[in-house]
Formats: C-alpha cells, sequence, structure tokens
C-alpha cells in the first residue's frame, strides 16, 4: 500500500528522505522586521540571519495552514501522516490535525496520522525516519501509529542556550540581568520533558563546559545504547559538532555513527543571537503565531533516553536565536 509522510519545515530531512519521493515539508512562514520569508526551498540563510541581527525585536513564525495539510493528505496515497512541532510550542499540530479531518470528509477511507513530535528538528526527523521503516516492514497501519507513538515516547531532548539576547528582545529578561549573564559568559543547559515543555537542567560558565554538561545529561539518561545510531546535526559549526561527538563516543558505545542517522544531537551557537535555519527548523518556529495558548519552542530528540540535538551556529559562529526564543513563551 502506498503511503505520504508530510513533515512542518522545521524537520530536517536527510538527503535519502529527499530523493523519496513521498516525503514532503510543509514551510512555515517566518516574520522579522515586518518582512515575510517562507521557509521552502527558496529560503536564504544568510539574509534571515542578517535581518534577525538588525531588528530589534525578535523574529515570529506561522504554521502552516490547515489547507495546506488537507491538500498534502489528498495526493493519493491510501496512509498519510503528518509530523508536526510540539504541540505544546506550536500551532502546527492542530493544523496539521484540522487539515487531515478536512482531508478525511473528502476521503473518508483514507487513513491518516498526526504525530505530536514533542520535540522539533531533529526529533522530527528521527520520527520521519522510524515511519519509513515500519512501513517498509510492512506493517499494518495501526501497527506503525502504535510503534511510531511508542518510540516518540522515549525520545530526549538537550540543548544548550548560547546567547540571552531573545530573551532579552522580548522582555523575558531585564537587561541588567541579560548583561551579567553575557558578562560571566553564563551558557544554561535546557532540555524537554516528556510533553514537550522546556525546561533548565543545569548551567555553566562558558559554552565548552556547558556542552560538556550537555554530554554528561546524555550519558547518564542513554540506555541500549549497543544498539543505537549515534549522528549529530549542526550548522556551521562542525567543530563544535565534533567536540561533541567525540566527548560522546569515550562514553557512549553506540552501535554507529553516521551523518544524517539521527540519535544524539545538541544545541549551541555562539554569540550575535542570530536565528539558525533548519536548526533553525526547530529554532525559527520558536515564535509560532497560531499555536493558541502554548509557548515556546524546541529543538530536538533522541529515544530510549539517548538524547538529541543539534550544534548551531552562523558563518561568523553565531548563536541560535531561535534556541533562547524556546524559554520565551511568545507563542500565539
Amino acid at each position: 500500500m502506498s503511503f505520504h509522510i508530510v513533515a512542518d519545515s522545521c524537520c530536517e530531512l536527510t538527503a535519502d528522505m529527499k530523493k523519496r519521493g513521498n516525503i514532503e515539508i510543509a514551510p512555515l512562514t517566518l516574520e522579522v522586521g515586518g518582512e515575510s520569508i517562507l521557509d521552502d526551498e527558496t529560503f536564504d540563510q544568510k539574509y534571515f540571519l542578517k535581518r534577525v541581527a538588525e531588528c530589534p525585536e525578535c523574529p515570529k513564525s506561522a504554521c502552516p495552514s490547515p489547507d495546506y495539510f488537507r491538500k498534502s493528505f489528498l495526493n493519493g496515497a491510501e496512509r498519510c501522516y503528518a509530523v508536526t512541532l510540539s504541540a505544546q510550542l506550536s500551532g502546527s499540530y492542530n493544523s496539521a490535525v484540522l487539515g487531515a479531518n478536512l482531508a478525511q470528509e473528502e476521503n473518508e477511507d483514507l487513513k491518516i496520522h498526526v504525530f505530536n513530535s514533542r520535540s522539533a528538528s531533529i526529533g522530527e526527523t528521527l520520527i520521519v525516519k522510524k515511519i519509513v521503516e515500519c512501513e517498509e516492514a510492512g506493517m499494518s497501519f495501526e501497527r506503525v501509529v502504535e510503534t511510531v507513538e511508542l518510540y516518540i515516547s522515549t525520545q530526549h531532548t538537550y540543548f544548550v542556550l548560547e546567547n540571552l539576547e531573545t530573551l532579552r528582545k522580548n522582555g523575558r529578561l531585564s537587561k541588567a540581568k541579560a548583561l551579567v549573564a553575557s558578562a560571566l559568559k553564563i551558557k544554561p543547559v535546557m532540555g524537554a520533558t516528556s510533553e514537550g515543555d522546556i525546561v533548565q537542567l543545569d548551567q555553566a560558565r562558558g559554552i565548552n563546559k556547558a556542552l560538556m554538561k550537555m554530554v554528561d545529561a546524555i550519558v547518564n539518561d542513554a540506555q541500549h545504547v549497543e544498539n543505537k545510531t549515534l549522528a549529530i546535526s549542526h550548522c556551521n559549526c562542525p567543530e563544535r559538532a565534533e567536540m561533541v561527538k567525540e566527548a560522546l563516543l569515550e562514553r557512549l558505545a553506540v552501535q554507529d555513527v553516521a551523518d544524517g542517522r539521527i540519535l544524539v544531537s545538541v544545541v549551541v551557537g555562539a554569540e550575535h543571537g542570530e536565528a539558525l535555519h533548519r536548526v533553525g527548523c526547530a529554532l525559527h518556529d520558536v515564535v509560532d503565531a497560531d499555536a493558541g495558548s502554548s509557548d515556546g519552542q524546541q529543538a530536538h530528540s533522541g529515544k530510549d533516553g539517548v538524547a538529541a540535538a543539534d550544534i548551531v551556529g552562523d558563518d561568523e559562529g553565531g548563536p541560535a536565536l531561535g534556541v533562547s526564543q524556546l524559554l520565551e513563551g511568545t507563542l500565539g
């Protein structure tokens, strides 16, 4: 039976996923300085980062419309799946559910399930990968849904907050406190609850110490890693990605290490408070205008206690604005 997957643009598709032809991205719309930027194949990361740096206000985003999801589900496939940002953090999940209802009104035989990732970015990628594995294993639609939902329930999220500038811009942190934290080089180590809410786990002075504290958290929570693949996703900061990989491999005997096969990831930034794309997918949607009463945004995940994360940086080693936004509660 044919199947189709649609994920919002916070999901980072691997090269293999892009080649399949039955995995689609539903783009979010980013708003910065009064300008709307569609997060699709035309997205210009350098331009977006420049606009974010110049704008005194935080960027916002809007999730794909229910009609976009409706049309995606009515593509001729018999079984459709959607993977979205955490419902606690974005309106994307509710939009996809509504789109599914509309599609099934037109085709009552169509099987659709919308997965709430309780995560974003790499977390969504892992879920897409799991759906494909289940479908290719010949599972029934109901078995795929059950297996993937269980998989999601075992995911964990960790990331490092490099910069507090976004919190300051949004008024969530006073200028004085932001300056003190910056002067002391305090970097929060963040994580997510099982429901997809963001929490602070720890903090450290300096980005490298914070990354190592994040590594400690990942190792402490890791289970059955001998059967897992370790993959680290980063945005323009390969040195940090390599450092985290080496630190993890010294302590975790994972089954495999491969780019594009995501189990562990890390969110990191640098010094200018700029938002990033594609990790920014998990990041830029942090201010989803359609999220209702849900707040924040999240960045990544893994499975069975092994964390997920993204190493984030820009062309100048700049930080992840979106990561900062995860704490802001500016959605809706």
